[in-house]
């Protein structure tokens, strides 16, 4: 069978085979953050000890992502994936087994989100460099896109089943399923012809492979660029698992269902913006739709910030879902269209260190902002400030155009 343009990476067997696992783990995963944080409000009633446990989950990609890249180009990266795989499903089955004992206390889910997050940085450029190899280059954007659907497709599944189950369930159900289905794609890993080989040893130290990855990225105006976006927006709006259930339990005064549902409008909007991406060529994505999706998803989440009711919300984070996807799907794809092939961990790990490693800090500002000053402020202030952010970006870049001969439309290096 021969899939259209539209889907083209899935003609590569291997990269059929891991889409679909992850399509199954990820729906468990997103069950798991809407009970973990409906979890964390339960326990506590506390914005600020929400955003936290928000913190101390991608930390480790602010400590870490930068060696981790390295490390993705010097060792077989399957083997690194299926290492992952299963630390996760550990940290899932824990979290089940404490809620279903009665004995879970908040230290607990904040000392596993930490767990949680150190094997993320260590999966995350391994993954993103490992689908390069199994599709090659002439196929990374569609297979990005269609990672990205298959991401935010279990979005919509995950929350929408997640708020059914803990409204019928409790919380403990999503931990279980989210831990099945880790061991489904360690399963599928196995089957996979691609090892995923690291590059000749060049007699480097890690050390000085991560210094020639900073080299490269510093010395690299598109990918100073892209990483500057992504910085801004990562920062500023992309803190939904703090946003949403702020803003529903707290502003529109929704339950499990309906939190489960907003998440939802999110995830169907990304799969949308995410399926925009797939039909794109094999090129770089055009800078004019990077730079206009980043400020719109900034103004969204100011529209957020008024929002009062279920009706006027769902629609807001459909379009934040819509335009945060076609940003991060086309950052994504420039990096791996830019960077070397002896490169590309390195590069995708600092994706990932700009992707999750802010978002410590953007959790913990809204939670914090949301805790001081009323959850409605923290969407209206950092929505703002992502605008002024990416002002200061564009200013950046005309500056350069003497010197490359191009504006912020162009799609040439």
């Amino acid at each position: 069978m021969t899939f259209p343009r539209g889907l083209r990476a899935l003609n590569h067997r291997d990269f059929r085979r891991f889409f679909l696992a992850q399509l199954v783990a990820q729906s468990g995963t997103w069950m798991q953050t809407v009970a973990q944080s409906w979890l964390v409000l339960q326990l506590t009633d506390s914005p600020l000890k929400l955003g936290l446990i928000g913190t101390l989950q991608f930390a480790p990609m602010l400590l870490f992502s930068i060696a981790t890249g390295a490390l993705a180009d010097r060792v077989p990266k399957r083997r690194l994936l299926v290492g992952t795989q299963a630390a996760l499903a550990c940290q899932a089955l824990a979290l089940a087994l404490l809620v279903a004992s009665g004995h879970v206390q908040y230290w607990h889910v904040a000392v596993l989100g930490f767990f949680t997050g150190l094997a993320n940085v260590m999966d995350q450029p391994a993954r993103q460099s490992f689908v390069a190899e199994m599709v090659g280059k002439n196929d990374i954007g569609n297979a990005v896109a269609l990672g990205s659907a298959g991401f935010n497709a279990a979005r919509i599944v995950g929350p929408a089943v997640g708020g059914l189950l803990i409204a019928r369930f409790g919380v403990v159900s999503a931990f279980f399923i989210n831990s099945l289905g880790f061991l489904v794609v360690i399963a599928a890993l196995l089957t996979l012809r691609a090892r995923g080989a690291p590059r000749p040893r060049t007699g480097s130290t890690i050390l000085q492979d991560i210094g020639a990855g900073l080299r490269y990225a510093a010395e690299t105006p598109r990918v100073l660029l892209t990483l500057g976006l992504l910085l801004v927006v990562s920062l500023f709006v992309f803190n939904f698992t703090v946003y949403v259930p702020l803003v529903a339990r707290t502003v529109l005064g929704l339950g499990a269902e309906g939190f489960g549902f907003l998440m939802a409008a999110l995830g169907v909007g990304a799969v949308a913006g995410a399926l925009v991406v797939a039909g794109l060529g094999p090129r770089h994505p055009p800078l004019t739709a990077m730079f206009g999706s980043a400020a719109l998803a900034c103004a969204g989440l100011v529209a957020l910030s008024g929002a009062r009711h279920f009706w006027v919300a769902a629609p807001v984070l459909f379009v934040m879902g819509f335009l945060g996807l076609i940003l991060v799907a086309s950052c994504n794809t420039s990096l791996q269209l830019e960077a070397p092939d002896a490169l590309r961990g390195r590069v995708m790990s600092l994706y990932t260190l700009v992707w999750g490693g802010v978002f410590p800090f953007g959790a913990f500002l809204v939670g914090a902002m949301s805790e001081g000053w009323g959850v409605s402020m923290a969407p209206l202030v950092n929505g703002t400030a992502g605008l002024a952010g990416l002002a200061a970006i564009l200013a950046w870049w005309h500056r350069r155009a003497p010197a490359r001969g191009a504006g912020p439309g162009a799609t040439a290096r």
